[in-house]
Formats: C-alpha cells, structure tokens, sequence
C-alpha cells in the first residue's frame, strides 16, 4: 500500500506505546498521514533503497506493508532510535559490520528528509544532550542551579562531599543503552552518595562522574515544553522516602502526578533556555524547594511525558501534533 497523502514520520522503536499511539491518534485527527518507523527493525523488517542521479535523489522505504518515499514526509517526530535487532543466525563475526551499516544506510535516510520539519533534529537533540552545557545555559538564563562536580579525581569527589556537608548525588552524563537498562541502575539513575561509597572511589579515574549537592524537595517537578507550551506535573518529595534521590526508578510507587503552574518568571526563563537550544521540545526536570526555589535539574530532549497526559489528561500529544504539521519553521 501506497500513502499519498502529506506524511509525518514518527521515529521508534517496536516496544514503544502510548505516547507514540497518542501522537499517531492526533495527527490522523488533524488530517495527516502517520508513518510509524520502528529503527529496531532495519535492516531485517525494512526495506529501504536510496536513489541518486545528476539531477536528484530520494529513498524509498517499505514497513508493515507501507511505503513512502522521502518527497512525501513533511514532518518527523524524533522520538527513539534504537539498534537494529539481528537474528541469532547471524555470526558474531558479522554483526558488528551488519549494525555499522545499517546505521550508517539510516544516517543517510535521516539526511535525506533535511526539507521536513523536525521535532526535534537529530544535531540539536546532540547538542542539548550535554548535561555540562545545559547546567551552563541553564544557568546564563537564570535558572538557579545545583553546586555541581564532574570529575575522575576521588579526592576531588571527597572534597566536594565535605564541601557540601555529606548532602551528595552522582549520576552520569550520559544514558546506558538501553540494553544494559535492565542489570544498571545504579548508573542509570541519581543516587545519594555516602560517605564509605568515597572510600574506595579510585574507579573513576575510568569512568568521570557527576557529583551534586542534594537539593532540599518539598515537590519534584516534570516539565513538558512544546513549541511554547508548558504542561507540568508534580509529585510531593515527602511522601516517597524511597525516591529522595530519584522518582524514575523502578519499583518506586510515586503515586498520582498533580498539577502545577510555574511562575511566569520561569516560564520566560524557560522559553529562553529552549531558545538557545533551537528545539521545540523538552522534558526537563525541576526541583521545588521547601522555601519555594525552583532549581533545575537537567534536560531530556526526548524525555518521557505520557504519565502527565495520562494521570493528568495534559494534551502534549496534541501540541506535539500541532507543533509536527505547524507551517510556522
């Protein structure tokens, strides 16, 4: 089957629902044509062909007994990209090569829709993804921030631990594949630190980590920010002892999301911060403290959202429909 109409590519992964079903439900009311693209399954279940003469080019791709042609995408939603899924009857030997390729057959493919609207590009999605440059920006447009180490150096992260009077987190600067998701939590999410954890801190001299003072939380905040719009849910610290150092982990019953309005003043500090990124999308973290301080934490360009549109019937699939077919660049 053909699709002839106007086409927004939504990027994933096979194990990927809710939002991206929301998203799909909204665009289809709005008219448009949804094309859902699961990256795990190139080269295997996807078929793709790149055409290149003197006077054009284009790729073609076929899914689910769908194909499209890169002159019918008007917009792509960046959602996930995960791995190709090789069969076991592949050889070891091969399957780095086999993944080294598929990945680059689809780097050209996303190169290939560069007159599409993105939300968000792949390059600004990097950009943003520093956790070091967002705490920078963060902190040019004004958000207060946590006192913050990133260091190899043990007595470094010793120092740092007096220096905030035992008050300590770690976490890293990057996220784990999603592969490692399941035996790594301790790297995956913010954990307390103590003080016998310093002890023997000699290993980081193989793997730098993020140290920061632990902020007081009276609520810990997600703040959904889409092409201007600002949807945020809070959860209140003190009823969850398990989660003082991070909500995301699982087995942690956080409870129902509330809802909460920023002051205008962080809105505007937020509208700038996301100005400087250049995206049109972000799922950032936020503590409010007890005296009434919102601190940011760090930003997720393609961070979780669907438990606010849940609990919460927040419309951030709507915006991000509208945001997706928006003739506004």
């Amino acid at each position: 089957m053909h699709l002839s109409r106007d086409v927004v590519l939504l990027i994933s992964h096979s194990g990927d629902f809710f939002t991206i079903d929301r998203v799909a439900e909204a665009l289809a009311k709005k008219g448009a044509q949804p094309f859902r693209l699961d990256t795990d399954k190139f080269p295997l279940e996807i078929q793709l062909a790149a055409h290149f003469d003197k006077s054009k080019s284009y790729h073609t791709i076929e899914y689910n007994n769908h194909s499209i042609s890169t002159e019918q995408v008007q917009a792509v939603w960046t959602r996930r990209i995960w791995e190709p899924q090789l069969g076991q009857e592949l050889a070891l030997k091969f399957r780095e090569a086999c993944v080294r390729e598929s990945k680059a057959t689809l780097d050209g493919f996303w190169d290939s829709l560069k007159e599409a609207r993105w939300v968000d590009s792949l390059e600004r999605i990097s950009y943003a993804n520093n956790k070091l440059r967002q705490l920078r920006i963060a902190s040019e447009v004004g958000f207060v921030i946590p006192q913050t180490l990133v260091t190899n150096k043990a007595q470094a992260a010793r120092e740092f631990f007096h220096q905030v009077k035992g008050k300590m987190v770690s976490k890293l600067l990057t996220a784990l594949s999603y592969s490692m998701e399941a035996n790594s939590s301790f790297f995956m999410y913010t954990t307390t630190v103590k003080e016998e954890d310093l002890q023997d801190a000699e290993s980081l001299r193989y793997c730098p980590m993020v140290f920061q003072e632990q902020i007081p939380k009276q609520q810990e905040l997600r703040v959904v920010y889409v092409n201007g719009n600002v949807f945020v849910g809070a959860l209140n610290a003190d009823m969850y002892a398990a989660a003082k150092a991070d909500w995301r982990k699982p087995g942690i019953e956080v409870g129902a999301w509330q809802h909460h309005q920023l002051p205008d003043e962080v809105v505007h500090r937020l509208q700038a911060f996301m100005g400087k990124f250049g995206l049109s999308f972000g799922s950032l973290d936020f503590i409010l403290t007890p005296s009434g301080e919102y601190v940011f934490l760090e930003i997720n360009p393609v961070g979780e959202w669907g438990m606010l549109e849940k609990d919460l019937d927040l419309p951030i699939s709507d915006a991000i429909a509208d945001a997706l077919i928006s003739k506004k660049a």
